[in-house]
């Protein structure tokens, strides 16, 4: 079995959080960055990407002009008060508004700031019903290289109590490019004392029984998921639970996240698996719109196996 590089030791301890938001979810947004950077220690920074448009306004016969100072004011204006509440908890925080497209700017952010993840927001559905991720939160998927936390409008910091045990739960295809993501939720499950579960999802036991093939802990799925709790904990020094259930991906993913409390959910993803055609409402994207928790999202490389199934959907549609 190939050796995967081993994650950052930052990503899973971060120094510096960037928060990127439309200033309409700050309020969803900032407990759990205030949160985390109270945990690590971790320097905060709050970015507002001003979009072209954004800077136009209109003078009292209504023509439109440039006012980028006027469209700066405002987005300070909405960050300032959550920077001085965390300068207050002795967190150190900036305040950051630019203007261009908002995906490319958060990269480059990230990158200039050295962020070791990037906090934002999803929305769940748009009034036609469909899944709605949002354009900007898609694209800093596809391209950060970086754990992405995403929090939906369903998600809200857990009532605190001395006797919580604290999970993180790692969902998992149980392919080769998951180990590096199962590696991360084990580094944040020690570092946290938290439980890790790793979790597969395998289809309805029906379904597997017609085809005579094994189900639930005897099925080839709960072997495989062994031996992968078994690496990962050794590598974190951790103990970690294989959990094995039948039917809708993210129906369970999010029900299990749910029955157990879960504080953080652990997603190892590939352009392909993940990204293409979100229209089709695929797993990954039903739990970062509905999960009740925040969604750490790692990008990975697709194995040769994956690439070459990619080109074929590229050439075949």
């Amino acid at each position: 079995m190939p050796e995967t590089e081993p994650i950052p030791h930052s990503w899973a301890r971060p120094t510096a959080i960037l928060v990127a938001t439309d200033l309409s979810d700050l309020d969803r947004l900032m407990p759990f960055a205030l949160e985390q950077a109270a945990e690590w220690g971790a320097r905060l920074m709050l970015l507002h990407v001003l979009a072209a448009g954004a800077s136009m306004a209109v003078d009292a016969v209504g023509m439109p002009y440039y006012d980028p100072s006027g469209a700066l004011e405002l987005a300070t204006e909405a960050l300032e008060p959550w920077c001085e509440r965390a300068r207050q908890d002795n967190i150190s925080c900036d305040a950051l508004v630019r203007e261009g497209n908002a995906a490319q700017q958060i990269g480059a952010t990230a990158l200039q700031f050295q962020a070791d993840r990037v906090l934002l927001g999803t929305r769940s559905r748009s009034k036609l019903g469909k899944l709605l991720l949002g354009s900007v939160a898609e694209q800093v998927l596809r391209s950060v290289n970086l754990p992405v936390i995403t929090v939906g409008p369903e998600a809200h910091l857990p009532v605190e109590s001395n006797e919580r045990e604290r999970v993180v739960l790692h969902a998992t295809t149980l392919r080769e490019t998951s180990r590096p993501s199962a590696a991360l939720a084990c580094e944040i499950a020690a570092s946290q004392k938290a439980r890790l579960v790793l979790l597969t999802v395998l289809p309805p036991i029906d379904e597997m029984e017609k085809k005579g093939m094994p189900t639930g802990l005897d099925s080839a799925a709960m072997h495989e998921l062994e031996v992968l709790a078994g690496e990962t904990g050794a590598g974190c020094l951790s103990c970690v639970e294989p959990h094995v259930v039948h039917g809708n991906a993210a129906i369970e993913i999010l029900s299990e996240a749910y029955e157990r409390g879960v504080n953080l959910i652990v997603l190892g993803a590939t352009e392909r698996h993940a990204f293409e055609n979100l229209t089709r409402e695929r797993t990954i994207y039903k739990v970062l719109a509905h999960a009740r928790c925040p969604v750490m999202t790692l990008q990975e490389p697709l194995g040769t196996a994956d690439a070459k199934e990619s080109e074929r959907l590229a050439v075949h549609g």
